[in-house]
């Protein structure tokens, strides 16, 4: 099956007049079984924002689950409603529910919400959402591909020290690999990396695939200026996440780097392979 992870798209501060409609078609002529959203569609939780937003997930010919990202939520400006209602736009223009599950055979994923009004940007996770992710999980036949899709980090990434993550982030990586959750797909950082994890008191080896800024002028660190998408592969024994990258120029999507791991394998027998 193959997968695409797009994360901060942030409708509001598109980068280049057509990277939208070059994004659908990139990922519309991939043949994805589904399109998995990260967060941070809306740079301010504006209507035409949403409407934006929702136009796009439409666009695509698979079936898409999103998360909200910490831009998705009302702005301070409105801080009665980004206090007791701060996710009212995300649930009207993309999803009633902010703890979205998408399954197809072999496949199950599950979003959280990491995105609340009392944080400024950084996110957290609450007894609910680490609730949930083990009772998801947990239901899942043997040999399931499973997918959690979350905003906030739930590590700090070697490649970027210092970066904010979610507050319970580390319970809640404890319960992910507790029910062997293959893949995190996260963003919130608009860098685009590919790291594998493992906890000193669990074998079981996780993914963390965070997405650059899909569309936004909002790049950071080495990625500034840059857009960038997922595609993830899955096959039977192993599954790899290929990241592509925007080239203005050229007006097209291009493969940067792909990183291949085991399925269910502990890390001490996995070796993955990463090209660049």
């Amino acid at each position: 099956m193959r997968l695409a992870h797009i994360s901060d798209v942030h409708f509001g501060r598109i980068a280049h007049p057509d990277i939208v409609a070059t994004l659908t078609q990139a990922i519309n002529a991939a043949a994805v079984d589904a399109v998995l959203v990260s967060g941070d569609l809306t740079q301010r939780a504006r209507k035409g924002e949403y409407k934006a937003a929702a136009a796009l997930l439409n666009s695509f010919d698979a079936p898409t689950l999103a998360v909200p990202g910490n831009h998705d939520v009302y702005p301070w400006w409105h801080p009665i409603k980004r206090l007791r209602t701060p996710l009212t736009r995300f649930r009207r223009y993309i999803d009633a529910n902010p703890t979205p599950t998408l399954e197809q055979p072999g496949l199950a994923v599950l979003g959280i919400n990491s995105a609340h009004g009392y944080t400024i940007k950084g996110g957290t996770i609450g007894s609910d959402e680490r609730a949930a992710i083990a009772q998801y999980f947990s239901d899942q036949p043997s040999g399931t591909f499973k997918v959690l899709v979350v905003h906030h980090h739930l590590i700090t990434l070697k490649m970027e020290r210092g970066h904010d993550v979610a507050r319970n982030a580390r319970r809640t990586l404890e319960v992910a690999m507790a029910q062997e959750v293959d893949l995190v797909l996260c963003g919130h950082l608009h860098i685009s990396h590919v790291e594998p994890i493992t906890l000193a008191e669990q074998a079981h080896q996780l993914v963390i695939a965070s997405a650059g800024t899909a569309t936004s002028d909002r790049g950071r660190g080495s990625n500034r200026e840059t857009n960038y998408f997922n595609l993830v592969t899955v096959g039977d024994d192993t599954f790899s996440v290929a990241e592509h990258r925007f080239v203005p120029n050229d007006g097209r999507f291009v493969e940067a780097g792909s990183a291949a791991f085991p399925r269910m394998t502990p890390a001490s027998s996995s070796s993955p392979d990463v090209t660049r």
